[in-house]
């Protein structure tokens, strides 16, 4: 944990926001988290309570609920989505909704991934969802989740222009960028850049980090 901590105050230090994926938290590293200026803490819920038991057994539904429950508490953001397209129902997709949109506070960040299978995996040889299924998720997340990012997550690099053109009509209004999202590829910045001139789609402009404001003001 000091190693983590240090690495959230270095990054803060920068003026970045900050973000972090480090699985479940008890309610003590929640806080120390936040106190180092962690903004941001992601924890997905992955599918519905219901199918949850097909896609994971290390630990429960409820603990999930719990560390977002914590991270919460602790005064951060919190970034939680899931996943579509593990052999799950409509109803679960429906579900999975319905726990975000009814914690105390919506989630921020809602990121929507849709699986890439890798062979080799439990998830390797399930049957490919439609693309306007994954859509229909976004659109309801949106309607759900009106002040949420709603954010197209891994998956995308498969896609059509067309088809990320849909989910952002849909109510996506942000992306996860960079060359892989943890083991699978992503779309080049470049395609994206290209997509979003297409669409007429401008990127929200970063706050002035801390050290540009005092660079800006020394110069002044």
């Amino acid at each position: 944990m000091p190693y983590v901590l240090e690495m959230v105050r270095e990054v803060k230090a920068l003026g970045l926001e900050t973000c972090m994926t480090l699985g479940m938290l008890n309610g003590s590293q929640a806080e120390r988290l936040k106190d180092a200026g962690l903004d941001y803490y992601n924890h997905n819920l992955d599918t519905s309570r219901e199918y949850y038991s097909h896609i994971i057994s290390t630990r429960s539904f409820d603990d999930r609920l719990d560390t977002l429950d914590h991270v919460r508490q602790a005064g951060m953001k919190v970034c939680s989505g899931g996943i579509v397209g593990l052999g799950e129902s409509r109803d679960d997709r429906i579900g999975l909704l319905y726990e975000l949109a009814t914690l105390a506070i919506h989630p921020e960040s809602v990121p929507i991934n849709m699986l890439v299978p890798i062979e080799g995996t439990p998830m390797a040889d399930v049957e490919k969802l439609d693309v306007i299924e994954w859509i229909r998720t976004i659109a309801v997340a949106r309607l759900l989740m009106p002040k949420s990012y709603i954010r197209l997550s891994a998956g995308r690099e498969s896609l059509s222009d067309s088809d990320q053109a849909l989910a952002f009509m849909a109510g996506a209004n942000s992306i996860f960028s960079g060359e892989k999202l943890l083991t699978t590829p992503n779309t080049s910045q470049g395609r994206d850049q290209q997509l979003f001139a297409k669409l007429g789609l401008v990127a929200e402009q970063p706050k002035p980090s801390v050290r540009s404001l005092a660079t800006d003001a020394m110069a002044s």
